[in-house]
């Protein structure tokens, strides 16, 4: 599950390897049906979400209905792209495993900027991502910070890491149930954690998680509060306060969750099944179950 600053939702499958997007009431906006595996690397852009397969050598742009708007082929260029990372809409970052190199690519023009050598074998990668000179690499147990020399300048352990997002210039880490930031060079630091959840993410402006089977959305700042909290087990007050706060939120009638709440009230006293809501929550526990 990936969320954009719009607050709509999109839900990648490998059981099927759908890509599917809803807006905040649960409506499906687009959904694309892929042929081999691919990963999300992000949706801060709604207008421009890269998608990289290792399988297929190649990498999809989407736009905000799902439509494909263009797709860069490696299998002519380049050995075996191990990650692939969109720095921008005109650059990619290529790890290319079979030449042990990190490739800065142009693939508006076709031409390669700088090639420098990376002479590293990472098991169970899941995650590349190049900001100011830096080299971050992602795997489900640990996070290594390289620079292009490929001198090691930092790593810590992970548990069950996803994908990186960075926040203009903070690097955080996605993992199952937990959202780290990287301090330069020092330590992860949790942002939020629920043993509970199911899937975590976040955007500017809230955190998101699905738990028993639950979409619930956290604003920055209530975190903030409760983490400010001295009462004993600050961790479980927090979550408890959190979700307390939330419903509360919700509740009123003037805010954004509070006509979420009552237009999906609506669509469920209408026919349950039919509520678009309840398919999106049904889908990312789905998606949950089969690992992804």
């Amino acid at each position: 599950m990936l969320a954009d600053d719009y607050g709509n939702l999109y839900i990648y499958k490998n059981k099927d390897f759908s890509f599917t997007k809803y807006d905040s009431l649960g409506k499906q906006i687009g959904k694309m049906m892929l042929t081999v595996p691919y990963k999300v690397q992000s949706v801060q852009n709604p207008l421009s979400v890269p998608l990289f397969s290792e399988n297929a050598q190649e990498m999809k742009f989407v736009d905000q209905n799902m439509n494909e708007i263009q797709k860069v082929d490696f299998k002519q260029k380049f050995g075996f792209i191990k990650m692939a990372y969109a720095e921008d809409l005109q650059q990619l970052w290529l790890l290319d495993e079979s030449s042990k190199r990190l490739i800065q690519y142009n693939f508006r023009n076709e031409t390669t900027i700088n090639s420098y050598p990376f002479d590293a074998s990472f098991d169970d990668l899941m995650d590349l991502l190049v900001y100011e000179n830096k080299v971050y690499i992602l795997t489900k147990k640990r996070i290594l910070v390289y620079t292009l020399k490929f001198e090691k300048i930092f790593e810590a352990q992970i548990e069950n890491g996803k994908r990186f997002r960075r926040e203009n210039e903070f690097i955080l880490v996605i993992t199952d149930n937990s959202i780290l930031k990287y301090v330069p060079e020092k330590e992860m630091v949790k942002i939020f954690d629920d043993p509970d959840a199911q899937i975590v993410d976040k955007n500017t402006l809230s955190y998101f998680e699905i738990k028993a089977n639950n979409l619930y959305l956290y604003s920055l700042e209530k975190s903030k509060e409760t983490k400010q909290q001295t009462e004993p087990d600050p961790k479980q007050k927090a979550t408890e306060r959190d979700v307390e706060e939330s419903e509360e939120k919700r509740a009123e009638p003037g805010t954004p969750e509070g006509k979420l709440e009552k237009k999906t009230q609506e669509i469920e006293d209408k026919n349950p099944a039919e509520s678009s809501l309840q398919k999106l929550i049904e889908d990312t526990s789905e998606v949950q179950t089969v690992g992804v």
